[in-house]
């Protein structure tokens, strides 16, 4: 805590990692004068009882003993433990620090714990993706598209980066001021990614780009592959973490507040209108990121290489992955979806999605009085 405010005060960006409970930590920022401006937790409680979550008061060692000994005692202990942490977040919280979930089910766990976590029936704190990804990413179409080079070879992975940076350049050029910021932050990303050593294994790269962009990266590639710039097929894919293929009420679907997000019909038609638009795999799976049975993921791998055949099923299957999320986010009444989805549908006259119309609450409710 020393050093971390040290950097304050001298503007210094650094990044500390802490060895330790992080129950204590928290307990010992609420006993401190130690200001903290943001605060969240991604430890894995989508595992609470297998080793996901260490709770206070125990080593290492001693739960690790536990979990396979005396499961039940050590259940009893990670309630403890999560409460004691909630109860710390809250009063440091209530000096004006902002909280959020990430993702991992903590608030999800610490409800179940009996931990001080619910508010008039609710979590008292937001997912990220309620606060940040969905209303900023997923709603305007963006998530973690990727791509591997299946050659192996680092000169292909570069010559990705160039196509995707010229493809932002352009797209930059007449971008609704919406999604300006957006293509600008992943203009930088993608400058900047081979210099930043972010290859750890394939030569794959990752990049948040909405429906247009991953289309046209797509469909660059392929031409690349088609004409020797790029040496060997490529697969594409993205994360589960998207816009349409997952429904998780805890995480990707948080902003969705009509109702629908304790459904998984998204996650199940992206999957199957994939494999009918022509995906070399799907894949349809329980679980990840916030635990079996609260979540439904459809995935997909495209191989593309340079055929036109390649061409076609890229824009027809990257088109209905994206904009299924997009008509869902929609009809769920998310501004930045409406907008995308009508933007969408005037460049691809095709596309005919019904689009919601928003009701005057104080009309409706003087009817009603």
């Amino acid at each position: 805590l020393i050093r971390a405010d040290k950097a304050r005060k001298n503007k210094e960006a650094i990044s500390i990692g802490y060895l330790g409970n992080i129950v204590n930590l928290w307990e010992k920022i609420e006993q401190s004068d130690f200001k903290v401006d943001l605060g969240s937790d991604q430890t894995s409680l989508h595992n609470p009882y297998g080793g996901g979550y260490y709770p206070a008061g125990l080593t290492y060692e001693e739960s690790n003993e536990m979990i396979a000994g005396n499961p039940e005692k050590f259940k009893e202990y990670v309630h403890l433990s999560l409460q004691r942490q909630v109860n710390a977040i809250n009063k440091v919280a209530a000096k004006g620090m902002y909280f959020w979930d990430y993702g991992n089910a903590f608030l999800l766990e610490a409800s179940r714990a009996g931990a001080d976590v619910m508010q008039n029936g609710k979590f008292k704190y937001p997912s990220y993706v309620e606060d940040i990804m969905g209303p900023l990413y997923f709603d305007y179409g963006f998530g973690p598209f990727r791509w591997v080079c299946t050659s192996g070879n680092p000169k292909d992975l570069a010559q990705t980066d160039k196509i995707a940076a010229n493809v932002l350049e352009d797209m930059l050029k007449s971008a609704p001021a919406e999604i300006k910021q957006q293509l600008q932050d992943n203009l930088k990303w993608i400058r900047e990614a081979e210099q930043n050593k972010l290859v750890v294994g394939s030569q794959a790269r990752i990049l948040y780009a909405d429906g247009e962009a991953r289309i046209r990266i797509a469909n660059e590639f392929n031409k690349a592959i088609a004409n020797g710039q790029i040496s060997a097929p490529i697969v594409l894919g993205r994360d589960h973490h998207d816009v349409s293929g997952t429904d998780s009420p805890f995480r990707e679907t948080a902003n969705i507040y009509d109702g629908s997000k304790f459904t998984a019909d998204m996650a199940v038609q992206t999957f199957i209108g994939n494999a009918m638009r022509g995906a070399t795999w799907v894949s349809l799976h329980n679980g990840g990121g916030v635990g079996w049975g609260e979540v439904i993921n459809g995935g997909f791998g495209l191989v593309i290489d340079g055929s036109p055949d390649a061409e076609k099923r890229l824009k027809k299957m990257l088109f209905w992955d994206v904009n299924n999320g997009i008509a869902r986010r929609s009809w769920a009444r998310n501004s930045g979806a409406i907008s995308t989805l009508q933007r969408t549908m005037q460049s691809e006259p095709k596309l005919q999605v019904t689009v919601p119309y928003i009701a005057d609450d104080d009309l409706i409710s003087s009817v009603i009085e």
